[in-house]
C-alpha cells in the first residue's frame, strides 16, 4: 500500500458515494487507474464494504444501549447465534475485564431492552448501559502504514 492507497482510504472514508472521477482528481490518477487500485484494496479486504449512515432515532429506535455479559466458554458458539440472529444487535465485542462480550444493541422501547436482557441473561450475568448521548460518534481511522 502507498501514499495514494492511503489517500483512497480517507476519501473513502468520508465519502464512499464520491464519483471516480471526483477521486481521480485528488489523487492525480486517472478514473480507470483509480478503480483498479480500489478493486485491489477490496481483494485485499482492505475495505470490506460501504454502508449508509442511518439516524436510527428517525427511524424509531429510541434506546440504544451497551450491555456487558459474562460467558462461560463453553456457551460461546450457542450465544454466537443468538446474538447473530439478533437484529437489533448492532455489534458484539469479546473484551477482557470482569465481563467477557460487550453487546451493542438498538430498540424502540426500554420495555423491547428489557425484554432482550431478560433472553440474554440464560448465558450469564448481564450489566446494561443505556446512552444518553453520543459526543463522539463513530468515526474514521486514520490510515497509518508500517515501514
Amino acid at each position: 500500500m502507498d501514499q495514494i492507497d492511503e489517500k483512497l482510504i480517507e476519501i473513502l472514508q468520508q465519502n464512499a458515494r464520491m464519483p471516480l472521477k471526483a477521486i481521480a482528481a485528488q489523487v492525480f490518477l486517472s478514473a480507470p487507474a483509480v478503480s483498479a487500485r480500489i478493486e485491489k484494496l477490496e481483494a485485499q479486504q482492505l475495505i470490506q464494504g460501504y454502508h449508509a449512515q442511518i439516524d436510527r432515532q428517525k427511524l424509531g429506535y429510541h434506546i440504544t444501549a451497551f450491555i456487558s455479559l459474562d460467558l462461560e466458554t463453553k456457551r460461546k458458539p450457542e450465544f454466537y447465534g443468538f446474538v447473530q440472529a439478533c437484529p437489533n444487535v448492532l455489534e458484539c465485542n469479546c473484551v477482557t475485564g470482569e465481563y467477557s462480550m460487550l453487546i451493542k444493541v438498538a430498540f424502540p422501547s426500554t420495555q423491547e431492552l428489557d425484554t432482550f436482557i431478560g433472553e440474554l441473561s440464560r448465558f450469564g450475568k448481564t450489566s446494561t448501559q443505556i446512552v444518553f448521548s453520543t459526543p463522539v460518534p463513530p468515526r474514521s481511522v486514520s490510515v497509518v502504514t508500517k515501514n
